[in-house]
């Protein structure tokens, strides 16, 4: 498809602008979990309770992003000995296969989440505490299996020829609007239940699955049969097509007309607290069970009919025009060329318009926070979180030192194991009377490029923010 990617970010860039613009939010940061003092930890757990009522500054209020993945710029990019260009992709013929190849695993994801708060307030009333929430969330999500790359870097093995076969190649994004109000109370001294209920309101919603892909290679020519979808649902979107010669509209690219709301769904949290001994505290909750029906999606399908495909072998290292010196072709143009021939590996039909209901990324969080014997402000707490989308799904257990030396000051320090490797992460959380202060991340890259890209897996989850907090009427968690 000529215009694939050109489509995908037509899709996708404007609610980033969006996200950008307004803040990313939300104290999702799973470090501060068993904090008492923040604000915004009822994301978290619905039954949670701030120690103060409060409002929420947009921009200000809460910024947060979350990035992570199981593989970095260093898996596809090498340092390479020209004086005019220090890096290249592993496509040069001086990076070895088998080195590349062992780096990578059977399915390479990349994650990205984005959730901005535009306005959260809390306060306690009618015997519990209640929370109103408007904001905007935002995932895309990349799977990227193993095949595809040892197709792309080792060509034909066998000079018999040979056949790779790719499966759950495949990208999803889902962005919506989010107006939820809860309410969390104590059932009495030991347990606290809350709930969420929230109205949802669909913006753009793209997925794009290759079930199966078989590429059947010999010396004349390589041979693609692909078995995939393609459902977009964007209100005034439309897909520009051209005949082919098979006598059907080959997707080419995307234009929008008329932006509006594409979907409405309904979503719910569940929370509860339970206060087993006086030094253990034991909590749950399920988040975002919910779904959004789309009623405006655009259908691409494969025909399942065979196609000669010609690419990757005219990704050249040496420039048309270097002559005998043998310069070298840029990492940029590299990589222009790689995405080129990707999509030329993707040919999507147009199967017309209708309707689809998406169910929601749903997150399950356990926990259990024992209290120091020897110092009842230190607390140790173990959290599992995991997180239910398809494919895409990942798991992380989290142990943490929580200790609050103040009455206005807490702070924590944890270590998680994920899907996306391991992680060291903090917060300091400042809640003096009239403001609540947090800062903090559960991992962060160390190295990065000049242009402050991480060189390792990009896994990211940093949160600070600035809360107005007013009277104190706490309830015990």
């Amino acid at each position: 498809m000529k215009n694939m990617k050109p489509y995908i970010i037509k899709l996708v860039f404007p609610v980033f602008c969006v996200l950008f613009a307004v803040g990313m939010s939300a104290q999702d940061i799973r470090s501060a979990y068993f904090l008492k003092g923040t604000s915004l930890n009822h994301r978290m757990n619905p039954a949670f309770v701030s120690e103060y009522d409060y409002v929420s500054i947009p921009v200000l209020g809460n910024m947060y992003i979350n990035t992570q993945a199981n593989v970095g710029l260093s898996n596809f990019i090498y340092k390479y000995d020209n004086s005019q260009y220090g890096l290249t992709t592993f496509l040069n013929e001086s990076v070895d296969g088998k080195s590349f190849l062992n780096k990578l695993h059977d399915n390479n994801k990349i994650d990205i989440n984005l959730n901005t708060t535009i306005l959260s307030a809390g306060f306690h009333a009618w015997g519990g505490f209640n929370t109103v929430e408007l904001g905007l969330k935002s995932s895309v999500s990349l799977n990227l299996p193993y095949a595809l790359f040892d197709f792309m870097k080792s060509g034909m093995k066998k000079e018999a020829g040979n056949t790779y076969k790719l499966k759950d190649l495949s990208a999803r994004s889902n962005n919506y609007v989010e107006l939820a109000l809860g309410h969390a109370r104590p059932i009495d001294d030991y347990l606290v239940v809350g709930a969420k209920v929230k109205g949802l309101i669909g913006i753009a919603n793209l997925d794009v699955k290759f079930n199966d892909m078989s590429i059947a290679m010999d010396k004349d020519k390589w041979v693609i049969k692909a078995d995939g979808t393609l459902d977009a649902a964007i209100k005034g979107g439309q897909f520009e097509t051209e005949t082919s010669d098979n006598g059907k509209e080959e997707i080419t690219g995307f234009k929008l007309n008329s932006p509006g709301i594409g979907g409405i769904g309904l979503g719910l949290d569940l929370g509860a607290s339970y206060r087993l001994a006086d030094d253990l505290t034991l909590s749950a909750a399920i988040l975002d069970l919910g779904f959004i029906s789309w009623s405006n999606t655009l259908q691409g399908r494969t025909n399942g009919e065979k196609f000669t495909f010609e690419g990757f072998e005219d990704i050249k290292i040496i420039k048309d025009d270097a002559g005998s010196g043998g310069g070298s072709k840029g990492v940029k143009d590299q990589l222009d060329d790689i995405a080129d021939d990707l999509e030329g590996m993707i040919k999507f039909y147009d199967a017309g318009k209708g309707s689809r209901t998406t169910s929601l990324a749903t997150t399950v969080n356990l926990g259990a926070e024992y209290t120091s014997y020897l110092y009842d402000k230190l607390t140790f707490g173990l959290l599992s979180s995991t997180r239910f989308n398809g494919l895409y799904t990942w798991t992380e257990a989290r142990l943490s030192a929580n200790v609050a030396p103040l009455k206005w000051f807490e702070a924590s320090l944890s270590g998680g194991v994920s899907n996306f490797g391991t992680s060291l992460g903090g917060v300091l959380n400042f809640h003096p009377k009239s403001i609540n202060f947090f800062i903090g991340a559960d991992c962060l890259f160390t190295q990065v490029t000049p242009q402050f890209v991480p060189v390792n897996r990009p896994n990211l989850r940093a949160n600070f923010g600035f809360n107005i907090t007013f009277e104190n009427k706490i309830f015990s968690k």
